[in-house]
């Protein structure tokens, strides 16, 4: 039986046409793919940073709920096996709330399952309200899905999110990872951020590793998920294939 498409029925333009990314996170440990993170493309390639630039601030909500749906779809046609990872803003005008009530009816309807689902909080803005933010996450753990607070380090309040919200994995900023088997200051930041992940059982994913001598430190203090071009590019319609004799 074909899924059905969250999507089928016509929408007013809220932004420019776009198609998804996905890049794997890998669990170096089991040798395996943890997740694959979707990444809003344009058609012809163009980069995150310049679609989103193109969505008026009113559509933006809508326009973050439309790459969400199409991510789980294009997940489910492509059979992806592991998880997959989706960009929620914490104060998206209609709220976290809804943004997972409308990821699960979209995934129900591509069939594809919801405890796959991982919803990364990104920290490109301070959040208005961590502890409705907290509470809406504990309203939602029964489904399974997996918690993640992205960039974690790179902006605003990190570790006051961290504190009023603990996440099954927090995705390390790639500013910490660049260099950091040559760079004390963050080894010293980095071995900090994993120690205390470790005391509240949290997961910690290195992103934007682009260098074995990375990997080899991190893997040192503990780390074993890891994202960034050393193993796989981002693929435009397809799960790449991850490059496992790259350290």
């Amino acid at each position: 039986m074909k899924p059905q498409s969250a999507s089928d029925a016509p929408v007013p333009a809220i932004g420019p046409a776009f198609t998804i990314a996905f890049q794997p996170i890998v669990d170096l440990d089991a040798r395996e793919v943890f997740a694959h993170e979707a990444l809003v493309r344009g058609v012809r390639g163009e980069g995150a940073l310049e679609v989103l630039g193109k969505v008026q601030a009113h559509h933006r909500f809508a326009f973050h709920e439309a790459c969400r749906v199409k991510a789980i779809e294009m997940a489910s046609m492509l059979g992806m096996e592991s998880r997959l990872s989706l960009n929620v803003d914490p104060n998206d005008i209609a709220g976290p709330a809804q943004c997972f009530h409308s990821a699960i009816r979209a995934a129900e309807l591509a069939q594809f399952p919801v405890d796959r689902l991982m919803f990364e909080l990104t920290e490109s803005e301070p959040v208005a309200d961590l502890a409705a933010l907290a509470t809406t996450f504990s309203a939602f753990e029964g489904l399974g899905f997996t918690s993640a607070i992205d960039d974690f380090g790179a902006a605003y309040a990190g570790f006051e999110l961290l504190a009023a919200f603990q996440p099954d994995v927090v995705k390390l900023d790639m500013s910490f990872v660049r260099d950091v088997h040559r760079n004390a200051v963050r080894f010293a930041i980095v071995k900090g951020i994993v120690a205390i992940c470790g005391e509240l059982r949290i997961r910690v994913v290195a992103e934007g590793v682009e260098h074995p001598q990375e990997v080899e430190a991190l893997r040192g203090l503990g780390v074993r998920l890891f994202q960034g071009f050393l193993f796989a590019a981002p693929g435009i319609g397809v799960l790449p294939a991850v490059a496992w004799n790259a350290v």
